[in-house]
């Protein structure tokens, strides 16, 4: 990172100023832990990557002012499976596990030990993909290892304190016998039970309205206890000494669950961490919080389809956390880029404007934090998105035909645009309007109907490309045909739609002269 670039950015991006907060309110320690979680309850989807990614980007900030960080990410697959989302597979067998333990619930892939597992390896795969690796912490091994059960007795204990606290946001207040303890019947594994006896040690009685049991528990012996998720969250606070975890505006929400767990977790000897309010993403033309459980997710690993690596983290770090935006997969795909690009080439830029001088900055700073790794040591082959996209559909998808046609492309910067040339591939295919999609016309194709002036522009414009394309720019070329039009009295119209028809079998398409040039003098030849 370049010096001047790290001394600038305590007073710009948003994860340098949390970074400062940190230290600030939390003072100067030996070790900072930074926490994110979720329940895989579901496909773990890009709204849950907006939390990961923004704990990630406060993350490496803080590393890079020296502090050593431990980040911590847990998968709450402890908790209670309680809706079968749209996306899975195997409907009814699923059903039959509702209100059990997301742990018991079987891979209906077939591919892990539970449906918990699927959902958290399919995400531990692709965050390292964006440079996002973090300690994963799995909440149903902690639990049933009894590492908790000194916390459950401590809340236990202080249950009068708690519930004054719940009683504070709630409309109806919880009954003077509530204990604030669930627990999975050891008999049905449901959650479907009432925790009616403590007596004060570490025995409890619960009562199952499933299957019927009443039985006894011993808090150091049974894997079966947990803590309700409002006294879990601020119990975990505590534990694991955190000192940064944001959330989700619902959390954050008057008498959310934020609300009562920074006050909950003085009960377990701790203090609240530093946080942030992270807004809701949505995707482009489908409005609403998505949601894992509903099952209509678009998951880290659609988005990646179709941007970059570093185009991803790019979309994050470019982006407030509290500012809510949709993922696209439209048109907008190409702006995503080519913002992406200038913000690249301003960073690579020696000698700035004084008018890019003044968002350099902060520019050069999101495109630190986009990188998965280190900033490149050069520019990478800069591109068009558009132009690419062009190349690829010229050359019917063949990556290695596209950068073989890039003469000044250097091996170092090819690794990059293979990526690049993946994805607006993809783009191209599964997302792309129709009218942005083409594929060049084959050499034995019939050609369309051409008569009087149109058929002697079409002769002119053979013979230009044929003896003057390689020898004049776009502008003297365009000229020379535009001159052959007004001679024949043909309008750009007519000229446009017969020459989209050979090229590409419709009657409009990229901009024609600048295409002509990309397909090049051979093949056009053979076209014309």
């Amino acid at each position: 990172m370049r010096g001047y670039n790290a001394f600038m950015a305590d007073s710009f991006h948003w994860a340098d100023i949390t970074a400062d907060k940190i230290i600030r309110e939390k003072g100067d320690k030996e070790l900072y832990v930074c926490a994110s979680g979720i329940t895989p309850s579901g496909t773990v989807h890009i709204g849950n990557f907006r939390e990961i990614i923004s704990v990630a980007l406060t993350v490496r900030a803080l590393r890079e002012k020296g502090k050593k960080v431990r980040f911590l990410y847990s998968w709450d697959d402890y908790d209670v499976f309680r809706k079968v989302p749209k996306n899975m597979p195997q409907q009814e067998l699923l059903e039959t596990f509702l209100r059990q333990p997301i742990t018991s619930v079987p891979d209906v892939y077939g591919l892990y030990d539970s449906y918990a597992q699927y959902n958290e390896k399919t995400l531990e795969k692709l965050l390292p993909i964006v440079g996002v690796e973090p300690e994963f912490i799995y909440q149903s091994v902690k639990y049933r290892n009894g590492d908790y059960a000194d916390q459950i007795k401590r809340a236990l204990d202080n249950k009068d304190e708690i519930r004054r606290i719940l009683n504070e946001h709630r409309t109806a207040p919880l009954p003077e016998d509530w204990l604030p303890v669930s627990v999975f019947c050891e008999k049905c594994r449901r959650d479907t039970t009432d925790v009616y006896d403590y007596d004060g040690e570490h025995t409890l009685r619960y009562r199952c309205s499933s299957c019927g049991a009443d039985e006894a528990l011993d808090l150091y012996r049974t894997e079966s206890a947990k803590l309700p998720w409002r006294i879990d969250w601020p119990m975990r606070w505590a534990f694991e000494k955190v000192d940064f975890e944001p959330a989700g505006k619902d959390h954050h929400s008057e008498g959310g669950s934020f609300d009562t767990a920074k006050k909950i977790v003085a009960v377990f000897g701790g203090e609240a961490p530093v946080t942030f309010q992270y807004d809701f993403i949505s995707i482009k033309g489908r409005g609403g919080k998505i949601s894992s459980s509903g099952g209509d997710v678009i998951g880290l690993d659609d988005v990646l389809e179709v941007y970059t690596p570093e185009v991803t983290r790019y979309l994050f770090a470019g982006t407030r956390p509290n500012t809510e935006f949709a993922v696209s997969f439209d048109l907008d795909v190409l702006k995503i880029y080519e913002d992406y690009e200038s913000c690249e080439r301003l960073y690579f830029t020696q000698n700035p404007t004084p008018k890019e001088q003044s968002k350099k900055a902060k520019s050069d700073r999101i495109y630190e934090l986009s990188q998965v790794k280190e900033v490149p040591s050069e520019c990478p082959y800069q591109i068009s998105i558009r132009h690419l996209c062009n190349l690829l559909q010229i050359h019917d998808g063949s990556i290695d035909a596209v950068l073989r046609s890039l003469k000044d492309l250097k091996p170092s910067q090819e690794a990059r645009l293979r990526q690049k040339s993946e994805c607006a591939w993809n783009w191209i295919t599964k997302f792309a309007p129709e009218e942005f999609r083409f594929s060049l016309r084959s050499a034995d194709s019939p050609k369309p109907a051409a008569e009087n002036g149109l058929a002697a522009v079409m002769s002119d414009v053979r013979d230009l490309v044929a003896e003057k394309m390689d020898n004049c720019d776009e502008k003297t070329f365009g000229e020379a045909v535009y001159a052959s039009m007004q001679e024949h009295n043909v309008t750009s119209a007519e000229f446009f739609t017969l020459m989209y028809q050979t090229l590409i079998g419709k009657d409009k398409g990229p901009r024609l002269i600048n295409f002509m040039y990309t397909i090049g003098r051979e093949r056009l030849l053979t076209l014309l």
